[in-house]
């Protein structure tokens, strides 16, 4: 995001907050967590912001939106209520519900035993999922019932993942293929962007835990205008609706995880964000002043904004550190970053600057993400491939299946 922000000509002064080595390039860090706002909310005062976006979800919940605007900050991103969206399950899927928006069953609980009692009736494979926030690890799609009643300790009993796990949805199991939509909404006006897939699991094969994303690609070779027009027409326009209807305006960028069998959509999540790892390969075939169509958001202006995308494929590709998504360790160097195509993106996740000012160290469980466009998917993916191997760290571990078809 700070990549594409920067290449707005309107843009005379960038700040990024807390930053990595490679937003150290073309912004100024500033060495503050992203979920301080208080803190936050001084610095852009002092530095006179006139413009605040935010990245990740967590500020989002905390209210980041409600406060800045509260001080006359112009801020890009849904209100404390509007995130609910994503930073709880079980609203989202009432409103899902009440609204007649194609989901998959679901059934809520906050009582372990009721939980078990539930899941021990059902056929595998069984969803589970916290309420709250989890990074991207707070659902399980588990293979037995052994595994979904394991899934339910860790959450409810041993609070593996704290307070997002106080209430859970077991939810039935979706078939097809996932896709990940994006609209543009100032509240009134959905105005689509483009479509991408995730691949969440660590491993080739869609093997072992899910992780926050392995890597993604765009447009999704299943993609068409009749799929864009049925999400757009049964999903985005009215979830804003609904959420309009709620009480809850919702503003910025919605994103929907998708469910798409023989032409049929199901929601099986929102968020309230652009999203990681889709980000990475969306952006870069924007064609539309990023800045733009953020102001108009704010403004309530979106319908005199058109979203102009390039039609050529983006794949991205994750360099994770050893471990991840389990216990992984950090500060080690990385290498060949100058040693890439000049065609090629490299976007920094867990990295920070070392000792002088052109070293790069890991500082997170996904370092970088290797990305390239195309063409064609396969041509792009040529491309990420043929370079990422000349990145090394201690450790490094990527998926070699991104983007992979079979003929």
């Amino acid at each position: 995001m700070v990549w594409k922000i920067a290449q707005s000509p309107k843009v005379k002064e960038l700040f990024a907050a807390p930053g990595n080595a490679g937003t150290a390039r073309i912004a100024q860090n500033i060495d503050v967590n992203a979920s301080d706002i208080k803190a936050l909310a001084k610095i852009a005062q002092q530095k006179k912001i006139e413009l605040v976006v935010v990245g990740p979800e967590v500020p989002l919940a905390e209210g980041i939106v409600d406060h800045f605007e509260s001080i006359g900050i112009p801020i890009f991103g849904p209100s404390k209520l509007a995130a609910e969206i994503e930073s709880s399950k079980v609203f989202a899927k009432s409103l899902l519900k009440k609204y007649n928006i194609p989901a998959g069953k679901s059934v809520t609980f906050s009582d372990y035993q009721q939980a078990c009692d539930y899941v021990r009736k059902q056929k595998p494979p069984i969803v589970v999922k916290a309420d709250g926030l989890a990074a991207g690890k707070g659902v399980v799609v588990a293979a037995s019932k052994e595994e979904a009643l394991a899934a339910l300790a860790e959450f409810m009993q041993a609070k593996k993942l704290g307070t997002a796990a106080d209430k859970v949805l077991i939810e039935e199991f979706l078939t097809g293929r996932e896709m990940s939509s994006f609209v543009f909404t100032d509240g009134k006006t959905v105005l689509p962007f483009v479509s991408a897939c995730d691949y969440k699991r660590i491993y080739d094969g869609d093997r072992g835990p899910n992780t926050g994303g392995m890597g993604s690609y765009s447009p999704p070779v299943f993609d068409s205008p009749a799929l864009q027009k049925k999400v757009i027409e049964t999903v985005m326009e009215p979830a804003v609706k609904a959420m309009a209807q709620e009480g809850r305006p919702y503003r910025g960028v919605l994103y929907g995880g998708l469910m798409v069998n023989s032409g049929d959509v199901k929601v099986f999540e929102f968020n309230s964000r652009l999203g990681d790892p889709e980000t990475q390969v969306i952006l870069p075939r924007l064609k539309t002043d990023l800045v733009d169509i953020i102001m108009a958001v704010i403004r309530g202006k979106l319908s005199q904004i058109k979203v102009e995308c390039s039609d050529d494929a983006c794949v991205g590709v994750v360099m994770a550190s050893g471990g991840y998504p389990g216990s992984y360790k950090t500060g080690f160097p990385v290498n060949g970053l100058h040693d890439v195509d000049k065609d090629v993106l490299v976007f920094h996740a867990g990295t920070k600057v070392g000792s002088t000012p052109w070293e790069v160290l890991t500082n997170g469980g996904r370092v970088l993400t290797v990305v390239a466009m195309g063409k064609t998917i396969a041509k792009a993916r040529e491309k990420v491939y043929a370079n990422i191997s000349r990145i090394q760290f201690e450790g490094a571990h990527y998926r070699k299946d991104i983007a992979l078809f079979k003929s």
